[in-house]
């Protein structure tokens, strides 16, 4: 499969992958190579990676706690004291394996070590396959408040290696799927109609869905890298799937919904809004519930719970002079951005939801 050129660097899919990832570091002649991995991928993904790694210069691992819980600047402390304490410099590379949580992390850290050092991503699940290998996003929460620190910076290169997608629980592949639902809703409607099916995509069909979401990423940021106009399409469902997530996240009575899960319930809520705001026909809005609530969990909440998500909002990163601004629907296949909504729209999207 062919290789996706982004802004600088490459997503690479072909079988030579890790061959050019050997020849790469030699052209570079990297002072030193650190490995960021989490709990679960140190144990599941670090050993494919090494079976097919081969370069002479040592390599430090350094593990962090998985979870989104744990992405935060405490974390990052970590990651830099330990390249500190391992002899890190200027010239050293870092390797980001795992998830969005260790690819925006990671990013952040290597983006800021020493003024800037080289890292590469190789992610390891069908969330940051389809959303983190391009666009250059890196940071950490504030708090419950998603994505709040961080810059966009790119990697030198990406490698999308679907054998790492055996290791997944089923609930995390799902929730990288959500994220290529989000792709046809935004830019394609005959690859939401393909994927509308989800219990007939095939481990080999995933291939060629993950090049084709990570292209249609791609030609966006291509078009819009600092997200002044296009690329905000790409927030379809964040706007409030990150309030409901940040609120699930430390809620002690609401399980913590995984980042897909949340921004499937975000799609719908918006996808209401679009049918009330911006001409989603109210059969497009019901297809996409189904859809949704055919592959994701519904979850009830409270009008009290209702009314702190709807508080979280304020924080919500496209927000300008005050106003919260929302991307939604024209039809399936077509978004616009910068749509302002009433907290009266915003309650009657919740009881569609819950219908």
């Amino acid at each position: 499969m062919k290789s996706i050129t982004a802004k600088g660097y490459n997503v690479e899919f072909s079988e030579k992958q890790y061959t050019i990832l050997n020849d790469f570091i030699v052209v570079k002649d990297y002072s030193s190579i650190f490995i960021l991995v989490d709990e679960n991928t140190e144990h599941n993904c670090l050993p494919i990676f090494l079976s097919n790694f081969s370069n002479e210069l040592n390599i430090e691992i350094i593990s962090i706690v998985a979870g989104e819980e744990n992405k935060h600047i405490e974390t990052c402390l970590g990651v830099w004291e330990a390249l500190s304490e391992l002899g890190a410099d200027r010239k050293s590379l870092l390797i980001n394996l795992g998830g969005g949580v260790v690819t925006d992390l990671g990013g952040f850290v290597a983006s800021t070590f020493k003024r800037g050092i080289d890292f590469i991503n190789i992610p390891t699940t069908l969330l940051s396959m389809v959303d983190a290998s391009v666009g250059g996003k890196t940071g950490v929460d504030l708090g419950v408040l998603k994505n709040q620190v961080g810059v966009i910076i790119n990697p030198k290169m990406v490698l999308v290696d679907q054998h790492y997608l055996k290791t997944l629980p089923a609930e995390e592949y799902r929730s990288g799927y959500a994220e290529m639902l989000k792709h046809g809703l935004i830019e394609d409607e005959a690859y939401w109609k393909t994927l509308s099916n989800f219990k007939n995509i095939s481990t080999e069909e995933i291939a060629s869905f993950i090049h084709h979401s990570v292209n249609i990423k791609n030609n966006v940021v291509l078009e819009d890298p600092y997200e002044h106009g296009l690329r905000k399409i790409l927030n379809f469902g964040h706007t409030l799937g990150h309030a409901i997530e940040s609120y699930c996240l430390t809620n002690e009575n609401k399980k913590t919904l995984l980042h897909g899960e949340a921004i499937a319930i975000g799609m719908i809520l918006e996808a209401f809004l679009a049918k009330e705001l911006t001409q989603l026909s109210s059969e497009e809005c019901d297809e996409i519930k189904t859809v949704f609530n055919s592959i994701y969990p519904v979850v009830k909440f409270s009008p009290k719970e209702i009314n702190e998500i709807i508080e979280l909002l304020q924080y919500d990163k496209k927000n300008s002079h005050g106003k919260i601004k929302f991307v939604l629907l024209e039809s399936i296949g077509k978004a616009i951005i910068d749509i302002e909504v009433s907290n009266e729209l915003l309650l009657s999207s919740f009881e569609y939801y819950s219908k």
